[in-house]
């Protein structure tokens, strides 16, 4: 390929799940197709019988030129067919015949044009419906997908599916499925009446045709592999703007705007290389395609003119009238386009089996967290939650949590603490399962959780995260996100218990300010404040919070705190905090390092015990000078791992 030189169906995201796929298209029209089959058979019922319509005009010419105005032969024995059944209809004189001429090619066209509205109201609604069916269905599969599969994948290219791809599948399944019909109805229809006229010149007529099937054929060999570079191009391409779009605050204040200009020039002329190499293909074979068909005319004209002037050529036999001779220029003519548009519709196919693919491969996607046939919903009683044995690592290669075993009664506070990189948030995403564990069990009330229903597992627990994620919308909307419905008074209380209710009162529009995209017109502390009102308000047995103040001031995080304890004060409360201040009233403290649990007890014993909490504690209390050197290097041994580690592992 041309251009970078890079291999860009090795390159491709979803190379694995495209390659799962054997026929997507079949699989689209079974799957999808079947539910609006009846906009299909109106659109193919209609768009025969507006190309049949418009194949009647030339066939009326040639008899109104042989039969009317020259006279030298009878009305109806100048049609190629039908002539005895029209015959009594036939007015006896030339005036007659033709004011009947200039009906019957008058109604072809009105009721072509009716046709023709049939055709594109059927098309379209299969289109549309379809599109609009695959885009949910792909959507829903793919927010219901494993947390590590959003990992290995980024958000322009899962963009790229849910938007390019499904509109290149709209624009087949109208035009060219429309295209398809349309040229079969010319091309049989026309081969019909050129046979049913001389079946001699005919066979001239269609001469191209067998040369036209090989050479599309080899179009497509060629074109399709290069299709899906275009595509996986594409994705990259809306990756990188996505990313640069969401970091452009980084980016300003770095001054970097000349190096990621050159990061979307790199990516966007790996495209254009992609994308040139097709289309030049492409412009390489129409004309090719357009000088084959038009073989056909060329040689028509030739041997249909000397037919005329001079009697049959050749082996011919038969005669030729001048009306003949004319449907025969007018509908080889009419032959040559839609055989060169052919070509067309096998690009368009080529591409929306490309995109079909990817998103097939996509909802086929298997999921680490599978739902249990036989789930039944969680009941929480006490709020008891217990760890046994829990052991978990993203892949085979490394281990995240490992051994982790606790058990923390309903009502209390258990708090996780330790260096970045420990696997403290692991080890709660995992009560949520946002992943699976790979040994042991987590029960709540001695139900395991992967025995439960992910809805009412979720549904139970109050999750703030330290990544605050606000919707586009109004900041009523995003507090009552998950628990719809809620009355204002209830939003009020949430946000005073959230320490947010007065700044909201001093937006503009208040509770009914818009937040921006992902709240960009908020500060972080407010953004999440927000989210610890969006908690609150749902108001879980287990509560989550996973750095939930890790954006806010000393005084802000005060005043917050004041109201979590206030919360957490009755239910079964998670908390991993790296300002250990804000923990250190917890029921039980576990100290992580590399996934395992090396201290456990309360605030006081643990720098009783002089351990790593201990350390940590004097870190943050300024006491460095009298840390142990073991620990400084530890710390710096630590560090190196996260340096080359996930978020996810923290």
């Amino acid at each position: 390929m041309s251009g970078s030189g890079v291999d860009w169906e090795e390159d491709d995201p979803f190379e694995e799940q495209r390659e799962e796929i054997e026929n997507p298209m079949k699989r689209l029209f079974l799957e999808y197709g079947r539910n609006y089959a009846f906009q299909a058979v109106v659109g193919v019922f209609a768009s025969t019988f507006a190309r049949i319509l418009d194949l009647l005009p030339p066939i009326m010419l040639a008899v109104a030129l042989d039969a009317v105005f020259r006279g030298e032969a009878g009305y109806a024995e100048s049609l190629p067919f039908g002539g005895d059944l029209v015959a009594p209809y036939v007015p006896a004189t030339q005036e007659g015949q033709f004011y009947l001429t200039v009906g019957v090619i008058a109604a072809a066209f009105f009721l072509g044009a009716a046709f023709h509205w049939l055709r594109n109201w059927g098309f379209n609604a299969f289109a549309q419906n379809i599109q609009h069916d695959i885009r949910t269905d792909t959507y829903d599969k793919m927010q219901r997908l494993n947390m590590d599969f959003f990992a290995d994948k980024q958000t322009g290219e899962m963009m790229s599916i849910l938007s390019n791809d499904v509109n290149r599948l709209e624009r087949f399944l109208n035009d060219g499925m429309n295209s398809l019909f349309r040229m079969a109805v010319m091309i049989v229809g026309i081969g019909v009446i050129l046979f049913a006229y001389n079946w001699q010149l005919a066979l001239v007529a269609l001469l191209p045709v067998p040369l036209i099937a090989g050479f599309t054929y080899l179009f497509v060999k060629i074109i399709q592999p290069k299709y899906a570079a275009v595509r996986s191009t594409v994705g990259k391409v809306n990756s990188r703007l996505e990313n640069n779009l969401g970091g452009i605050q980084v980016i300003k204040s770095s001054t970097t705007e000349d190096y990621e200009s050159e990061r979307v020039e790199d990516v966007s002329q790996d495209y254009f290389d992609a994308n040139w190499d097709a289309i030049e293909t492409r412009i390489k074979f129409f004309p090719g395609l357009r000088v084959l068909a038009g073989i056909g005319f060329v040689v028509t004209f030739l041997v249909g003119g000397l037919w005329v002037f001079q009697g049959p050529p050749g082996s011919f036999t038969g005669t030729l009238t001048e009306g003949e001779f004319v449907v025969f220029i007018l509908y080889t003519q009419r032959f040559i386009w839609p055989m060169a548009q052919f070509g067309q519709i096998i690009n368009m196919y080529q591409r929306a089996r490309a995109s079909s693919a990817r998103m097939f491969g996509l909802m086929d996607e298997p999921s680490r967290v599978a739902e249990n046939p036989n789930a039944t919903d969680l009941e929480v009683t006490e709020g008891r939650v217990s760890y046994d044995d829990v052991t978990f690592g993203y892949d085979d290669e490394e281990t995240i949590v490992e051994d982790v075993d606790f058990t923390v009664a309903g009502g209390e506070t258990l708090a996780l603490v330790g260096p970045t990189g420990a696997g403290k948030s692991t080890v709660l995403k995992l009560l949520l399962r946002m992943y699976d564990v790979d040994e042991g069990a987590i029960t709540v009330d001695g139900q395991d959780v992967r025995n439960v229903t992910l809805e009412s597992l979720r549904e139970s627990i109050g999750y703030v995260s330290q990544d605050t994620f606000l919707f586009y919308g109004t900041v009523e909307e995003n507090i009552t996100y998950g628990t719809f419905g809620a009355d204002r008074e209830d939003v009020i209380e949430a946000a005073k218990m959230a320490e947010a209710h007065e700044f909201i009162e001093n937006l503009p529009d208040g509770y009914d300010t818009e937040v921006g995209e992902r709240g960009v017109k908020l500060s972080g502390g407010q953004r999440q404040r927000i989210s610890i009102a969006r908690a609150i308000l749902k108001d879980p047995e287990i509560l989550v919070l996973d750095e939930a103040t890790s954006d806010v001031d000393t005084e802000t995080e005060m005043l917050i705190q004041r109201s979590i304890d206030e919360l957490a004060a009755d239910r079964t409360t998670f908390a991993i905090a790296h300002r250990l201040s804000t923990i250190k009233d917890a029921d039980q403290i576990l100290v992580l390092e590399g996934g395992e649990i090396v201290e456990r007890g309360g605030h006081e014993a643990l720098l009783e015990n002089g351990g790593l909490y201990s350390h940590l504690w004097g870190v943050q209390a300024g006491e460095i000078d009298e840390l142990p050197q073991e620990f400084i290097e530890r710390a710096q041994r630590r560090q190196a791992r996260t340096d080359v580690s996930t978020d996810d592992d923290d």
